[in-house]
């Protein structure tokens, strides 16, 4: 990173560390209430008796619900930490430029599983219009009770 880089040393030095995990729990409740929020009729979400005939044998959770945080636990403090030593750097603007999630084994409903992050990358990149820009790769993991890998979110921020 060249000289008067925007990334600072204080963002190279969180590149790599995981956050402290954070405990979620899938409840079947919710995940109705969830299927209802996105208007999510499908039964696998709700309905007990067509889930058990179906290749999941249970309800499912629909894709991007992890449930919710146990015991009051923080999935945005690692994400803040990030966020405060870009505005240290003077990037005021930040742009959410997408999350791409990639799914190994459906959520059920009773699961626990534990998720943590990691700021996975920073670029810079010179534009004719905004000068200097950053993009942040955050990448998210998602585990259930058994140890198995749920799915894996990586979301852009575009910070200027």
């Amino acid at each position: 990173m060249a000289e008067g880089s925007k990334i600072t040393n204080d963002i190279k030095s969180m590149i790599g560390l995981w956050s402290e995990p954070v405990v979620l729990e899938v409840e079947r409740g919710a995940i109705a209430r969830y299927a209802d929020a996105i208007d999510d009729d499908n039964p696998l979400y709700r309905n007990e008796e067509y889930a058990k005939s179906s290749k999941y044998g249970g309800i499912i959770a629909p894709p991007g619900f992890f449930g919710w945080p146990v015991g009051g636990g923080n999935i945005e403090a690692g994400m803040a930490r990030v966020v405060g030593a870009v505005a240290s750097a003077g990037m005021l603007r930040i742009l959410d430029g997408g999350i791409e999630l990639t799914f190994y084994v459906p959520v059920r409903a009773g699961d626990i599983l534990v998720t943590y992050g990691k700021l996975a990358d920073a670029r810079e990149k010179a534009t004719k219009s905004q000068g200097a820009m950053v993009f942040l790769i955050i990448e998210q993991k998602y585990l259930n009770q058994n140890g198995d890998l749920v799915a894996l979110a990586r979301q852009t921020l575009i910070c200027s």
